[in-house]
């Protein structure tokens, strides 16, 4: 039997300077049953003549040009040209392990439909890898070396953007890349989550993140902090919020208050509670900000928790514990 033909989606733009090691890690792939479906994004430089050339030369690489604007078209444009039975994505920037495509696709013929490949990844950078990255990519590999992404799903994007491999099948009924919804790599791990599919753990790095100041993640008004927070409570209230339950907010600051904000104009009842002695009994968007130890005389509370300190998480999270309470079931951290 021939191995399933993989389709890789790569949009990219203004990327000249890494299209060439991106395109080179993938023609060096052990795994040789491929197809690239490559669109260009209005790039301004030399990309899309680096990427003709390449195309050119070998067959499996398929060029496009966006017929809308952003990645999310591109994605889409991409998926709507792909043949293959198994799906994954690519960054224009980075740089795949050559046994990338062979490992994600045995795990996940092996385990089959409604499974999620993933894989480990590491940062690197000219000037290096800055702590906040490193501690991210540490925290996401350690989840995914047991499966268990979704556990923390609601602190920050628990799959890799270009290091998972779905069936096509199983993409199109999570409805990926639509609608136009950033930042779209968070907002497709949900769609995963939703639909169930189990994340097979590996122990092995994947996939090489390369990191710049110019990078879309941390220059497009796409990725800021605001519209991760607003992807969070939108599915969290379509997947996990439980109405036979009191709605309980931790925390004021800025993630609060825009959670607080969110929850009042969709009219959606919670209780809020804080340890800041400046905010307790005060009174925001119509809502009276209470002690924590109020939890205890609040009826069958499932709480969402903003505290972002990590000591103060862990103190939390004893907290819930001692009450008998249950991550996601009783308590999420947002952060």
């Amino acid at each position: 039997m021939h191995p399933p033909l993989v389709s890789i989606l790569i949009p990219f733009k203004n990327t000249e300077n890494y299209l060439p090691d991106c395109l080179v890690s993938i023609l060096n792939q052990t795994y040789t049953n491929w197809e690239v479906l490559i669109v260009d994004d209005a790039s301004t430089d030399a990309s899309y003549s680096i990427v003709k050339s390449f195309a050119e030369n070998e067959p499996r690489i398929k060029l496009f040009k966006n017929s809308g604007s952003g990645i999310i078209d591109a994605l889409q444009l991409a998926l709507s040209k792909s043949t293959g039975e198994l799906i994954t994505r690519m960054d224009s920037d980075d740089i795949m392990e050559p046994r990338k495509l062979e490992i994600l696709s045995n795990n996940l013929t092996k385990h089959g439909k409604k499974h999620v490949a993933v894989g480990l990844v590491k940062y690197f950078a000219k000037d290096g890898v800055k702590p906040g990255y490193k501690s991210y990519e540490n925290w996401l590999n350690t989840l995914t070396k047991s499966g268990t992404n979704y556990i923390e799903i609601y602190k920050e994007c628990v799959i890799p953007s270009p290091c998972w491999m779905v069936y096509k099948t199983d993409l199109l009924a999570c409805d990926a890349f639509n609608p136009n919804i950033y930042p779209e790599d968070y907002d497709l791990t949900f769609r995963f989550y939703k639909h169930q599919l189990k994340c097979i753990p590996c122990d092995t790095v994947l996939h090489n993140w390369r990191d710049y100041s110019t990078r879309t993640s941390r220059t497009q008004i796409h990725y800021a902090q605001n519209h991760f927070t607003s992807l969070k409570i939108h599915h969290f209230l379509d997947i996990d919020y439980n109405h036979r339950k009191t709605l309980t907010l931790w925390g004021a600051g800025t993630k609060g208050k825009l959670i607080a904000k969110t929850l009042v104009n969709r009219h959606i009842d919670f209780e809020w509670i804080c340890d800041n002695p400046n905010k307790i009994g005060r009174d925001i968007y119509g809502k009276t900000l209470k002690n924590f130890e109020t939890l205890t005389q609040i009826k069958n509370p499932q709480s969402i928790i903003t505290v972002a300190n990590k000591k103060a998480q862990k103190a939390i999270r004893a907290y819930l514990t001692k009450l008998e309470m249950q991550p996601v079931e009783d308590y999420l951290f947002f952060c």
